[in-house]
């Protein structure tokens, strides 16, 4: 962590340095000297940070490197806060606070002095090199499993087994890798040692062996390792084995190998580059033969055999997690004695289906006495238990904290501060990475794809779960296990990161940290009294709210408390780089609002804004993300939007009554990237969208005819737009709809209005992959075009988007689509649909096309269906779905209506 903070600074001082330059005459040179100093800090921090664990020296060395970086983070900022918000910055004030910015950058350039000598002194690095390994060392001999070690502890996870059953005694010709992947304490090597011994893969192999690997291999060691294991050399090669060059172990092993059908097991791979050194030793073998990894990143999985798919045990159940438990807190016994049933239950939810969790809290308590007593002193305990007081789930949890860049790091510790069990939106997180600053630039990548390549890593690397993917297979939400979020709260609280406030005596204020930069709250309005107690070194306020259920009179009350308190924060924390107040019910934002000069996020949706916005908000020039979604009353934005230069993403939609933004200016506004929804207006032909040249979602509502074409015409200088929504007045039509062809990268298409005539395949977008249309009164041979469109995956025809009696789909039409919805197609009677149309088809949904009278014969071998979604469909349509062609499409796994699902 303190690498990222001073690479940060680091970067800090040299953008300032070259944009606020005006700002720094007469101390620039100090401010080089600073960075350069910091810069040199850089080149042996890394390192440190990786010690620190094991070293309460060095840990003390990486915090005050830490905390310096931080100083002058903060003294740079408050003075350029100061200089900017300042209109008489003249020569009177400007040498005031030059000697004062000069006089805190020398006494830091001693701070770091003295700490660089203090680390001399100390000896550190001569400590550190010995005492890391011991610990290391004694983590990997308790971490080492043994093969045939069978465990009694285990539920049989039948359906896992299973299937990796069937994937180790698969005959390929060639060798091929078997990855079980998952995050740590899953049962991934529990599995995998099931595996080993189970029957049918002693069976099937002519030799095995099994090597746990970790982070610290020496491949002569795995080498070794394996040639004793599978016997491949003879008694006199065993005697000399040592003397071996590590070149010739491996030929030996590989020939030895490769007259045999074998399964070799590698434990706990960490990175690609074991796969790397080690691949040159497996032959293809005879017919079958396997290597199988447990790994924690997909990545690895992936690169040791890109065709693989790699299996990740799922969690347990409440009964198998319950199961579990009574095994090991009860030896064997199956169930809870009545009077711990409720608290044994409660306890073993909390694990969250991790089985190392219940594991361990299953081998507390059976060292514990079996009183209600007793128990109920662990249960108010169960997140000290689970992660500070027993060292084997901390240790392998922090394992994988411990193995990411600093970068991520900081994102993982970052998810601590979202509340229990939610699942977190993807866009609003990356959005609040990025305005934290905690993603350097790569070359001409955007922070946000930066942020995105982050997010899969995590995934990847199994420290936070997919919660819901979009209808195209993109991440929207993710998740983190309970175990894993407790992890990063304490280790964002001893870093000085974060800290989470809430509304229960057990975690009153005066228990938490005011240094922390980061703070959640998620308590009740009435605690908010703690504001007044947060120093200046406060940079992100994130507000959790779930009382919405609350009587009208009490809530007039509450939202002028709230008000007064949130005053506070706009006059005392000019530093604020996030603010997010979603859910938070405020009716009015104050002028002190526009003194947050530093502000980057704004978040505002769900709040009960009813009046116009402050002008005071042109202030916030830095701003990247401004969110007004669902902000039920406001009624108007100001026209101060042009102010905020560096706005990456401004949000506007709440369904039905979206407040006024077509009179806005937007000519400045050059970075913007998402613009999701806006009111047509003057901006569109006076500069403001052809200026967007960053922009990658647009929609715009209430189009006249002649504003789509000037849209259309803009649209080749948008050359990284990959969104696009059109929406017309009543009564509009859409022009001929060509010039679209030039948007290479433009994926997504929606159209609200009627079409004049649809484009011709060549005139769209030539990697479009969903489409949605609207109204558009298609005329019939439409379809004849759409069905030519060589990459479309996702087809939305909605509500008098077709209104003929008969629709059909010739062979071979629509060759990638995998998702068709048809809604409220009114005038539909009969679809065709013919033999080898949509080969790709996996999710179809048919809804509110009254006069369908059935699914079409054509899809009856569609052997790609997986999903057939029905809603709002005749009881005749129905009545013949589960009677006369129940059989015709009993091989489509999922059916689901309006009604009840069939699992056919």
């Amino acid at each position: 962590m303190a690498e990222l903070a001073v690479s940060l600074v680091v970067e800090k001082l040299t953008n300032l340095l070259a944009q606020q330059a005006s700002y720094m005459d007469g101390v620039s040179r100090k401010i080089v000297q600073l960075r350069n100093e910091l810069r040199w800090m850089q080149s042996f921090i890394k390192d440190a940070d990786m010690k620190q664990e094991d070293n309460d020296l060095m840990q003390q060395w990486v915090n005050d490197v830490r905390d310096v970086a931080y100083e002058t983070e903060e003294v740079i900022e408050t003075y350029v806060s100061k200089a900017a918000a300042r209109s008489t910055f003249d020569l009177v004030t400007k040498p005031f606070y030059l000697y004062k910015v000069g006089k805190e950058i020398e006494s830091i350039r001693m701070r770091i002095r003295e700490i660089s000598g203090r680390r001399n002194a100390y000896g550190v690095e001569r400590n550190s090199r010995g005492e890391g390994r011991g610990v290391n060392e004694r983590l990997r001999w308790w971490r080492q499993p043994s093969p045939h070690v069978e465990e009694d502890d285990i539920i049989e996870l039948v359906e896992d087994t299973k299937a990796l059953l069937t994937q180790l005694t698969s005959m390929e010709s060639r060798r091929r890798v078997v990855s079980v992947v998952g995050m740590g304490g899953l049962g991934k090597t529990t599995l995998a040692k099931r595996l080993y011994n189970h029957n049918d893969v002693k069976n099937h192999f002519d030799c095995r062996a099994w090597i746990y690997v970790s982070k610290e291999f020496r491949r002569r060691d795995i080498l070794q390792g394996i040639v004793t294991d599978v016997n491949a050399l003879n008694r006199v090669e065993m005697e000399v084995l040592e003397k071996l060059k590590e070149e010739d172990l491996l030929k030996k092993l590989h020939e030895f190998l490769e007259e045999q059908r074998y399964l070799v097991v590698l434990d706990d791979v960490w990175s690609m580059e074991v796969w790397d050194c080690l691949e040159k030793a497996f032959p293809s073998g005879k017919t079958g033969s396997k290597v199988m990894l447990t790994t924690r990143n997909k990545e690895v999985a992936l690169h040791a055999d890109g065709e693989g798919i790699p299996h990740e045990p799922r969690i347990l159940t409440e009964n198998e997690s319950l199961q579990l438990f009574c095994k090991k807190a009860f030896h064997g016994i199956n169930s809870l004695p009545r009077e711990l049933n409720k608290l044994g239950k409660d306890m073993v939810m909390r694990c969250g289906g991790l089985p190392l969790a219940v594991v361990v809290l299953g081998g507390l308590l059976s060292r514990k006495s079996k009183s209600t007593e007793e128990w109920h002193r662990v249960f108010r305990n169960i997140t000290w238990h689970l992660t500070k007081g027993q060292d084997r789930i901390a240790a392998i949890l922090s394992l994988s904290y411990n193995d990411l860049p600093s970068h991520l790091k900081s994102c993982f510790l970052y998810l601590g501060l979202f509340p229990e069990d939610v699942s977190v939106q993807t866009k609003k997180l990356i959005h609040l990475w990025v305005a934290e600053g905690f993603l350097l630039q790569e070359g001409e990548e955007t922070a946000e794809g930066v942020a995105e390549k982050c997010l899969n890593e995590l995934i990847d690397r199994c420290m936070i779960q997919v919660g819901r993917l979009s209808s195209l297979g993109r991440v929207k939400t993710v998740r983190i296990h309970d175990l894993l979020r407790d992890l990063a709260i304490s280790q964002g609280r001893e870093e000085i990161f974060l800290e989470i406030h809430h509304g229960n005596k057990a975690e009153r204020s005066e228990t938490i940290s005011t240094k922390s930069r980061r703070h959640a709250i998620h308590s009740r309005y009435d605690r908010y009294v703690f504001l007044k107690k947060f120093t200046p070194h406060l940079r992100s306020l994130l507000f959790f709210n779930r009382e919405y259920n609350v009587d009208v009179e009490r809530k007039r009350m509450k939202i002028g408390f709230i008000e007064k308190k949130l005053n506070v924060i706009y006059k005392n924390f000019k530093l604020l780089r996030v603010l997010d107040m979603e859910g938070v019910r405020v009716v009015s934002l104050p002028d002190t609002i526009g003194c947050l000069i530093q502000l980057r996020y704004l978040g505002l949706r769900k709040t009960n804004l009813e009046e116009e916005l402050p002008l005071s908000m042109g202030n916030l020039q830095n701003l990247q993300t401004l969110d007004l979604q669902y902000s039920c009353f406001l009624k108007r934005i100001p026209n101060v939007i042009w102010k905020m230069v560096h706005l990456r993403h401004l949000l506007l939609y709440t369904p039905f009554d979206s407040p006024e933004s077509g009179h806005l200016r937007m000519d400045t506004l050059c970075n913007l990237q998402s613009l999701p929804y806006i009111e047509a207006g003057n901006w569109i032909n006076n500069g403001g969208l052809a200026n967007m040249t960053s922009l990658r979602q647009l929609g715009i509502d209430g189009l006249s005819r002649e504003q789509v074409t000037s849209v259309i015409s803009t649209m080749e200088r948008l050359q990284d737009i990959q969104s696009l929504s059109l929406l017309l007045t009543e009564q509009e039509m859409f022009p001929i709809l060509t010039g679209l062809s030039y948007c290479e990268h433009l994926q997504k298409l929606c159209f609200y209005g009627r079409i004049e005539k649809l484009p011709d395949p060549q005139e769209f977008p030539p990697n479009l992959i969903k489409l949605t249309l609207y109204n558009s009164e298609l005329q019939r041979d439409s379809i004849t075009k759409l069905e030519r469109l060589p990459n479309l995956e996702m087809l939305v025809l909605g509500d008098g988007s077709y209104n003929w009696r008969e629709m059909a789909f010739s062979s071979e039409s629509f060759p990638k689509l995998e998702i068709l919805k048809l809604h409220l197609l009114k005038e539909l009677e009969d679809w065709i649909v013919e033999e080898k149309a949509m080969p790709k088809l996996k999710h179809l949904v048919i809804s509110r096309c009254e006069k369908l009278k059935q699914i079409p014969d054509g899809l009856k071998l569609a052997t790609t269906l997986k999903e057939l979604e029905i809603v709002g469909m005749p009881v005749e349509f129905e009545c013949r779905l589960r009677t006369k062609d129940f059989f015709e499409f009993k091989h489509i796994p999922s059916i689901k209506s309006t009604t009840d699902m069939l699992a056919i």
